[in-house]
Order: structure tokens, then C-alpha cells, then sequence
């Protein structure tokens, strides 16, 4: 009979998604990290400082852990900062400092998750009054998918950068093919667009 340990499983899939985010700055200059590359401002230190601020808030201050006691930074959520304050990083705010921050918030998190049952309950403060209890299980899945989901947005961002593409360092799950198979696969799938395009 198998048995199976939900915390674990959950725990692994978090953890995929948190190395595969950090993984997509590794090799870049500090302009590459930084640099806006959608038009809503999306650049890969932002998101990396955006998830931290989510785990922290969701596991720390939801289940009365709260990471920043006495002096919280400008773009926590209590100091009524900008809507986007967590998305980029300052010039103050050195590449290392954001990435320690974040695996900072990995440990705080998994002592919450590793600490309480899953049908623990948690008050998310920042929620309207009706929709502020959660369960821990609830919040586990619900950062699963937001660190996935950024993780995603981090892939796109570092293969305009520089064309490195792939899930995870040593599990890239991209087909084989040198940079002329992928111009030949785009350029495939361009004609086909373009084809399609016209009989709309």
C-alpha cells in the first residue's frame, strides 16, 4: 500500500517552483535582472521579490508569524506603499539582498507549513472581513500556483533576454534542437498564423 504525505508532496512542489524562478537570473548582469520587459513593467528581480513579499504575508502574517516585527520595509503592505512597490527592485536594493530575502521566506514558510496541520486556520489581513479565513492547506496551494505562475512569467522574461528557455537547470524539458531548428520551428509557426490570419 502507498502512503502518501500530503505536506511533502506539497512541499516539493513548492520548492520546484521557488529553485526554477531563482534559476532564471542566474548568469545575468544586473541590468538584465532589472530590466522592464513587458509593457506592464514585468522584469525577473521584481518577480523574485514579489513572490517573497507573498509567502511572507501569507504564511508569516496570516498565521500569526509576521517576518518583519518593528520595522517593516517601505513596500510591505502596511506601510500603504504604491500597488506595484513589491514588483521591482529599488537601486538600494542589491540583487543578493532580494534573493536572500526570499530564501529567508522559504524558511519561514516551510516552519509554518512544517509546524501546523493543514486545516489550521489563518487570517488574511489584508482580505475584506468576509473573505480573511483560510486554511493553511488553502494558502500551501494557492502559493503553489502563484510561484508556478511566476515562474512562467520569469521563462518568457529570460527568453527575450537572451533566449535561455527551460523549466529547471538540470530538467530543462525543451526538445533538442540547435538555435537553427528553433528559427526554422518559428518560422513555421509564423507562416501558419499568417495563413490563418488571412481567413479570419
Amino acid at each position: 500500500m502507498i502512503r502518501h504525505d500530503a505536506k511533502a508532496d506539497l512541499l516539493r512542489y513548492l520548492q520546484e517552483a521557488r529553485e526554477a524562478l531563482l534559476w532564471k537570473l542566474d548568469g545575468l548582469c544586473e541590468y538584465d535582472v532589472r530590466r522592464p520587459l513587458t509593457p506592464t513593467g514585468t522584469n525577473l528581480l521584481g518577480l523574485v521579490k514579489h513572490v517573497a513579499s507573498v509567502e511572507l504575508g501569507y504564511f508569516g502574517d496570516a498565521f500569526g508569524r509576521p517576518y518583519f516585527d518593528e520595522a517593516p520595509p517601505p513596500w510591505w503592505y502596511t506601510e500603504n506603499p504604491e500597488h506595484t512597490a513589491d514588483m521591482w527592485a529599488t537601486a538600494d536594493e542589491s540583487r543578493e539582498h532580494i534573493v536572500g530575502l526570499y530564501r529567508q521566506a522559504w524558511e519561514h514558510s516551510d516552519t509554518t507549513i512544517e509546524t501546523l496541520g493543514l486545516d489550521a486556520i489563518g487570517q488574511v489581513p489584508w482580505r475584506p472581513e468576509e473573505r480573511r479565513e483560510v486554511t493553511l492547506h488553502h494558502v500551501v496551494v494557492r502559493i503553489i500556483a502563484e510561484t508556478h505562475r511566476h515562474a512562467g512569467h520569469a521563462d518568457i522574461v529570460r527568453e527575450l533576454i537572451d533566449g535561455s528557455a527551460g523549466r529547471l537547470k538540470d530538467k530543462d524539458s525543451m526538445p533538442p534542437g540547435d538555435a537553427a531548428w528553433w528559427e526554422d520551428y518559428r518560422d513555421r509557426l509564423e507562416r501558419v498564423a499568417r495563413e490563418v490570419g488571412r481567413t479570419d
